[in-house]
Formats: structure tokens, C-alpha cells, sequence
């Protein structure tokens, strides 16, 4: 059996999910597929361009994958549609943010350019889109912003509390900003200036 491009790429995020940027390591990766390094060097050009590919199919999956989230559940009102991103969150197995995939990126940002800069247009992205998601439940953009980047910041605390954040205790916390920042509001237009 042929090791694809692909099967490069998902191990990688496994060994950095799970082992951190520094595992990444040609020889390990193939060690863990079972080929030779000379598979590796037949779909990428060398540990940089490995690097680089597997940040941009990670910042792929991820995208699609909030974005599919939002398009499944959009048309059913900004409650529905971030109850069911809260769900899709909290999945066990295959999520649209796994916890310790995330970590690893974001700890991986810290020391490379390439890591922080592919980080910084997820968390844009993904913000971008709750902000949309709560727009028609707000006064204004500036409080469906406001009101986006609570459950987000929420998330991203959890997952970096050491241990991270149980899915039920998360659950529970996301239920309680659904119940209080429509009634919030956020800030108004004029407030927010």
C-alpha cells in the first residue's frame, strides 16, 4: 500500500497532538507509517516544505470544519447553530477543534512564525464566523463580537488549563454564556467606540 501525501500529513498531526513540534521528525514519522524516508522525500521537499504543508492542512481542516459546522446548523437561529457548535466542540473522538491538537499549535506559535501566523488566521477566521453566527441576537457588530469572542476565549482557556477542562464542565460553562449573553446584549455601537 502506498503512503499518500495525506497519511504524511494526518500522522503528523497525530505526533504533534500528541508529542509537540519538536517530535516531527522525518525519520520517526516513517518509522511510525512503516515506510522509508525515501516516501517522505517523494510527496515533500524536504522538513521545511513538510512543515509548511502540514500547517496549511491543518489550518484547512479546521476551517472547513467550522465552517461546515455553521452552514449545517445556520438556518436554524444563532441558539441553535452555537448549541450545536458547543456539541461539535465537545465531541469525543473527531472534532472541529480537538483539545490537544490545538495546544500543540498554539504552543508551537510560540517559538515559529509560520505556526503563529497559521494560528492567527484560524482564530480570525473562527471568530469572523460566531461573530456572524451571533449577529442577528446583537445591537451592533462591535456586541457580536463581544459576544463571539466569549465562548471562544472559553474555549481556548479550557483547553489550556493543565489538566484541560472536562467536556461536561465545558458543556455546562458554554450552556450558561447561552443563557446570559443574548440578554446581555454587549455593547452598543456607541458604546463600543
Amino acid at each position: 500500500m502506498a503512503t499518500t501525501r495525506e497519511r504524511w500529513l494526518d500522522e503528523g498531526l497525530t505526533v504533534l497532538a500528541t508529542e509537540g513540534a519538536p517530535a516531527l521528525r522525518i525519520d520517526r514519522l516513517a518509522a511510525r507509517l512503516g515506510v522509508t524516508k525515501g516516501s517522505f522525500h517523494h510527496h515533500f521537499d524536504g522538513s521545511g516544505a513538510y512543515k509548511q504543508a502540514l500547517l496549511a492542512y491543518y489550518e484547512q481542516r479546521t476551517i472547513a470544519a467550522i465552517d461546515e459546522g455553521i452552514a449545517t446548523r445556520g438556518d436554524g437561529g444563532t441558539r441553535a447553530t452555537l448549541e450545536w457548535l458547543s456539541e461539535l466542540a465537545l465531541m469525543p473522538g473527531p472534532s472541529i477543534r480537538p483539545t490537544e491538537l490545538d495546544a500543540a499549535v498554539r504552543a508551537w506559535a510560540h517559538t515559529d512564525g509560520d505556526a503563529r501566523a497559521t494560528q492567527a488566521r484560524i482564530d480570525a477566521r473562527i471568530i469572523d464566523a460566531l461573530q456572524a453566527v451571533w449577529r442577528p441576537a446583537t445591537s451592533s457588530d462591535a456586541a457580536a463580537r463581544t459576544a463571539a469572542l466569549v465562548p471562544y476565549l472559553v474555549s481556548v482557556g479550557a483547553a489550556a488549563t493543565v489538566p484541560p477542562i472536562g467536556a461536561d464542565e465545558l458543556r455546562a460553562v458554554y450552556r450558561l454564556l447561552l443563557e446570559i449573553a443574548p440578554l446581555a446584549g454587549g455593547p452598543s455601537g456607541d458604546d463600543a467606540r
